[in-house]
């Protein structure tokens, strides 16, 4: 197997500044392209402790993958390091150093002196192309182990790994069949309770079931080897009939993109009006371009959930929505749901069982339940349904 590893640059990504969504990023493409990384690190700004990562690495992976340190400021060290541990130098490659006074010169700019440092790479290097940034990359052979180097910028990385990494590793290595990763995401139930009823269930063998919990949802997972399809299939049939119940998508599209998908499809609008969750239920759904008519943020108002219900009727009429959705204002651990269809209207009010979780935690469970009232509806099902630690204490339908 091939030994894939990453390692991660800087001080703000060691010190957790910042969430290193790269390396996450990665992961997930390498092990669809059947090279599951194997190992990662972190090593911050420190041009000693580059070089010795590089080249303790080296001894030991075929492949490195080494994100950020790149751009032009003096703290950006990955080249030197680079140059350093092969026991070569920095050479200034003018091609790319044009083509960044280009870069600059296209958007009406002058390319600032420090820039320069981003068109020197070792001389025993290879320059990799970015198109959509300054910072070019850069690989080389180092002891067992060829080492990429890429920008930390998110936008550049990707394209970086996906339109220059990749099709070298699969010329040079051959690749094993990627395997199989069959997923669901569930909610309204916790990981304990799914995991006691899908434990007991006969896996074939190499094949692992996963949960991935990441409040308010858990993911379930069943990864194995392509040569165990069918038997995986066979229990992926199982899994996905004992959680039906609780399943709000399958695969990775998630339930937004989802909603957006399925009324579209049917040429349903949707309006909706928040008071607890801010616009975090309309952020969510703008952001996988669902078909809204409008939307507002409300402040606290003091209604009855009948109240809130015709609210939500009138108003849809009012922006000529075929849809709504209404979330109330949060009075001692309750909050009302409604929503609005063609066919009826719903409401449901619920109360936090307990307080252990943060406002956050809270807004993004509700945001989440009148999603998945939505969901149900589309779905033919029953709209009102609770959550762990959500109790439903009233439910109305005009």
């Amino acid at each position: 197997m091939i030994r894939v590893e990453m390692l991660s640059t800087g001080d703000e990504v060691l010190h957790g500044q910042i969430v290193d969504t790269n390396a996450a990023w990665l992961a997930d493409v390498l092990f669809q392209h059947g090279l599951p990384m194997t190992s990662r690190s972190t090593v911050g700004d420190a041009l000693p402790s580059l070089v010795e990562a590089l080249q303790s690495r080296s001894q030991i992976a075929d492949v490195l993958i080494v994100n950020g340190g790149l751009g032009p400021t003096s703290d950006d060290l990955s080249a030197l390091a680079a140059a350093t541990a092969s026991d070569s130098h920095l050479v200034l490659h003018q091609e790319w150093l044009e083509k960044m006074e280009a870069w600059f010169a296209g958007r009406g700019r002058i390319m600032a002196p420090s820039n320069r440092k981003q068109a020197e790479i070792p001389a025993n290097a290879e320059l990799i192309d970015n198109p959509v940034g300054t910072a070019c990359g850069f690989a080389l052979q180092l002891n067992r182990c060829w080492i990429f180097f890429t920008p930390g910028v998110p936008s550049e990385f990707k394209v970086m790994v996906e339109q220059e990494i990749l099709p070298r590793l699969k010329a040079r290595f051959e690749l094993p069949e990627p395997p199989l990763c069959l997923r669901l995401t569930t909610f309204g139930r916790g990981e304990s309770d799914l995991a006691a009823e899908l434990e007991p269930l006969p896996l074939p063998d190499g094949v692992v079931m996963g949960y991935r919990s990441s409040m308010p949802i858990i993911e379930i997972k069943l990864t194995g080897p392509a040569s165990q399809r069918v038997a995986m299939e066979q229990v992926w049939q199982q899994v996905k009939l004992q959680l039906a119940e609780c399943t709000i998508f399958y695969g990775t599209e998630g339930l937004p993109a989802l909603l957006a998908r399925e009324l579209a499809a049917r040429e349903l609008t949707l309006a909706i009006s928040e008071s607890y969750t801010a616009g975090l239920l309309q952020w969510q759904l703008a952001s996988a371009e669902v078909p809204l008519r409008a939307g507002n943020v409300l402040p606290s108002l003091p209604e009855t959930l009948e109240q809130q219900v015709q609210r939500i009727r009138d108003f849809a009429g009012q922006q000529q929505a075929d849809v709504a959705l209404a979330v109330g204002t949060l009075h001692e651990g309750e909050v009302s749901i409604a929503l609005h269809t063609p066919q009826a209207s719903w409401g449901q009010r619920v109360k936090f069982n307990h307080g252990r979780h943060n406002l956050e935690i809270r807004q993004k469970v509700v945001a989440m339940m009148a999603m998945n009232m939505l969901r149900r509806w589309l779905h033919g099902s029953e709209v009102s349904t609770g959550h762990g630690w959500i109790d439903v204490l009233e439910t109305v339908k005009i």
